[in-house]
């Protein structure tokens, strides 16, 4: 294996990367303080019910640093529908720490979750998966193409096309990477870099964004 991609796998392992932890987040004003979301201009998706957890985006999308609990939150909001639930996993078991990982996470998902793997092709998945749907994460997702030497703008864009179509509701988990240290390499400066657009794209579609924090989802849009 090149030492590039050793190098990239150990830093962008869950856990590697820490947010700051006395980072500020200031709420937009003017948001509806009812739990309910509006539809936010053309080309966006629509709310729909989830069970008696109120309403939510056909896409919403969950931001958070390692360990924060954003996982359990994004479960949480898709399990809050009747089953089945579909999982779209783009983890790799690339050693033990990693493979104790994921089954962590199959051991805390209860019975009514269809999964599906998709390390690069998630556009695919996306394309198969029955609503509601969980992708889990697209920080694995986006060290997985960067490994692989694919093109991230036209990746991006296919999974940005997927969700449009896709009828929902669909739930994003990605990591907030960008609030801790400078990566001490050039290539980790660069998946950080690509991390914060990716992030930003997906804010911009979503209908509801959520930051967690301590295990607490705090409302960002």
């Amino acid at each position: 294996m090149p030492a590039h991609r050793s190098q990239l796998r150990g830093q962008l392992r869950p856990g590697a990367v820490r947010p700051l932890p006395n980072s500020l987040f200031i709420p937009v004003s003017g948001e509806p303080s009812n739990g309910r979301i509006k539809r936010r201009g053309a080309g966006r998706v629509n709310r729909q019910r989830i069970g008696h957890d109120g309403e939510v985006s056909r896409l919403t999308f969950i931001l958070g640093g390692a360990r924060s609990g954003k996982s359990r939150r994004a479960e949480t909001l898709v399990t809050a529908l009747p089953p089945p639930w579909s999982y779209i996993a783009t983890a790799e078991a690339f050693d033990a720490e990693m493979a104790a990982r994921i089954a962590e996470h199959r051991t805390r998902r209860a019975e009514g979750w269809e999964t599906l793997d998709a390390p690069r092709d998630l556009p695919a998945a996306l394309a198969r998966a029955r609503p509601p749907v969980l992708v889990d994460c697209l920080t694995l997702w986006l060290s997985n193409l960067m490994l692989a030497e694919a093109d991230l703008v036209a990746a991006s864009d296919a999974l940005e096309a997927a969700l449009r179509a896709h009828p929902g509701p669909v739930v994003l988990v990605s990591n907030e990477v960008g609030a801790g240290i400078v990566p001490a390499t050039s290539l980790g400066r660069r998946f950080r870099d690509a991390q914060g657009v990716l992030n930003q794209r997906m804010a911009a579609l979503a209908d509801h964004v959520e930051l967690v924090v301590a295990g607490l989802p705090l409302r960002l849009k």
